[in-house]
C-alpha cells in the first residue's frame, strides 16, 4: 500500500484549532478525500489479519463526538480510529487502531471494558494461576513492541469484592481492563510500511488472544462453556 497523504495529518491539526460545524463544512472535501484514503489502510489491514485470523466486523468510529455528558462541547473528534472484531464466539479480543498527529497514533488490542462474568471470570484465573498470563507479557517480541504489563485505567484502589487485597496477584486481579498499546511517531503513520507494521504488531497479540479466549470459553476446571 502507498503511503498515508500528509493532508490526513494537517486536516486533524487544523480542526483542533477550528473545531466547529462552519469549517466543518467548508472543508468536507478534504474530510471525505482523507476518508478514502483511510479506508484503504483499514481494508489493507483486515486482509493481512485474515491471513491468520477471522474478522468479523470492521468498525469506523465516527469524526462526530458524543458531547451530551461532556463539559467538552467541540463538536468533532481530533483523530480518526477503527476497530477490528474478531468472528464467532470463541474468538476473543479485539484490535484498535487511532490516528492522531502529534506522535499520538496508536494500535491497541485486547479487552477493554469486559462485561461483569467476563470480569469475574478473568479475575478468578488470576487469583488460580497468573503465570501463564505473566509470562505472555514478558515474550521478547511482545514485551518490545506492547511493554510487559496492561494498561492500568482506573483500577480497583485496593481488592474487588471476593478478593484479597494481599494476593500475590492483585495487580492484574486490581485492573477493570486487559489492553497493551503501542506508539508511533507521525513518520511512522506517513511511511509507506506502515499498514505491514500495523499487522505485524497485531499478529503479535494472538498467543495472549488465545488464552484469553480459553479462559473466557471455560469454568474453573476447564470445561468448555461453549458446548
Amino acid at each position: 500500500m502507498s503511503a498515508l497523504p500528509k493532508e490526513i495529518f494537517r486536516f486533524l491539526q487544523d480542526l483542533e484549532k477550528n473545531n466547529h460545524r462552519d469549517w466543518m463544512q467548508d472543508n468536507k472535501k478534504q474530510y471525505l478525500a482523507n476518508e478514502k484514503e483511510l479506508k484503504k489502510l483499514y481494508a489493507t489491514v483486515e486482509s493481512g489479519l485474515n491471513e491468520t485470523d477471522q474478522i468479523e466486523k470492521v468498525k469506523v468510529f465516527r469524526i462526530n463526538r458524543d458531547i451530551r455528558f461532556s463539559k467538552n462541547k467541540t463538536p468533532y473528534n481530533i483523530h480518526r480510529s477503527v476497530s477490528f472484531s474478531r468472528a464467532g464466539a470463541h474468538r476473543r479480543g479485539g484490535y484498535y487502531l487511532r490516528i492522531e498527529p502529534g506522535n499520538k497514533s496508536v494500535v491497541a488490542g485486547g479487552f477493554f471494558g469486559p462485561e461483569p462474568a467476563d470480569l469475574k471470570r478473568i479475575r478468578q484465573e488470576f487469583q488460580m494461576d497468573a503465570s501463564e498470563i505473566r509470562e505472555l507479557l514478558a515474550q521478547k517480541d511482545f514485551a518490545k513492541v506492547y511493554g510487559e504489563t496492561f494498561d492500568a485505567w482506573n483500577p480497583v484502589k485496593t481488592a474487588p469484592k471476593g478478593f484479597s487485597k494481599d494476593d500475590p496477584n492483585i495487580d492484574l486481579i486490581r485492573l477493570k481492563n486487559f489492553v497493551v498499546t503501542h506508539s508511533f511517531t507521525d513518520q511512522e503513520v506517513l511511511a509507506a510500511n506502515f499498514s505491514e507494521k500495523i499487522i505485524a504488531h497485531y499478529r503479535l497479540l494472538r498467543p495472549f488472544f488465545d488464552y484469553m479466549s480459553d479462559v473466557l470459553t471455560t469454568d474453573l476446571n476447564g470445561v468448555s462453556l461453549l458446548d
